[in-house]
């Protein structure tokens, strides 16, 4: 009898030990939206839902032997990226991905700053993540003051993100962009994305959850989407359903306490209450 076989994602970021974020937020997200979850991690991160107290870099030749180990045997469909803290890792990451030119769908999730404000991408690494790594990606998916770095310029309104969107992606070789409202003030939260392949722009809306428990939400956002890649769906199928997830999964976490910070979203909506 022939054997099944299950639509695999690869996630390369760093650990996350209070569970809302990062390699740990990445695996919820994979097995929640129907696929396996495999990983490499970059750093060991000293964090709960209140901050950052420290980064502990696992060495790079280590990290590209994981990201190795996996596709000489597993293989993968998608990958995800997160958290690259430096110009070094970056690089041996790009150079480690394409001995393997068959994976070409890759989603960056470009982190430099958590979600309580603590930085997590070193100063000289931003224009090598953007002259290096983001080429080779298919979609990044930068929150607004990620996207300010990436740009230089400051982002103050809903109805300016089509175009920053649309110039991140010329500034960016052409990669497809799905930016993240969610630092804005409106009451109406629409995400745009920029599907560089179409030249097609989604406006993704949903209404604004009032809650703090947004801890690893771009982590989750950016796992959903190299899911649904991942299982054969096009780009713009791609984008909505992350949206979708995303949305159900803040507003499901938002009944919950945990932590005395910004607590995670519920990756298992789903499954259990």
């Amino acid at each position: 009898m022939k054997k099944k076989t299950y639509k695999r994602v690869l996630t390369i970021a760093g650990s996350d030990p209070s569970g809302g974020a990062g390699i740990q937020a990445d695996i919820k997200t994979i097995s929640a939206c129907g696929c396996f979850a495999t990983s490499a991690i970059v750093a060991v991160v000293d964090e709960n839902t209140v901050g950052v107290t420290g980064v502990h870099p696992v060495p790079v030749p280590f990290v590209t032997g994981q990201i190795r180990s996996v596709l000489d045997d597993i293989g993968t469909d998608a990958v995800k990226i997160g958290m690259l803290h430096s110009s070094e890792l970056i690089h041996a990451v790009r150079e480690t991905l394409d001995c393997y030119p068959q994976v070409t769908d890759i989603v960056l999730d470009p982190v430099m700053v958590a979600t309580s404000g603590d930085p997590l991408l070193q100063a000289d690494a931003v224009e090598t993540l953007r002259a290096v790594l983001i080429p080779r990606a298919r979609v990044i998916t930068p929150n607004i003051p990620e996207a300010e770095i990436l740009l230089g310029s400051k982002i103050d309104s809903q109805e300016s993100l089509p175009e920053v969107a649309r110039e991140l992606s010329v500034r960016c070789s052409g990669v497809s962009v799905f930016l993240k409202a969610g630092h804005l003030t409106d009451n109406r939260l629409i995400d745009v994305f920029y599907n560089a392949e179409t030249n097609n722009t989604l406006h993704l809306e949903s209404v604004r959850c009032n809650t703090v428990n947004t801890h690893g939400t771009g982590c989750t956002l950016s796992s959903a989407l190299a899911s649904f890649l991942a299982r054969g769906m096009e780009l713009d199928s791609a984008a909505r359903a992350a949206k979708d997830y995303i949305t159900a999964a803040i507003e499901a976490g938002a009944a919950y306490k945990i932590g005395n910070g910004h607590g995670p979203v519920h990756h298992f909506h789903d499954f259990w209450k």
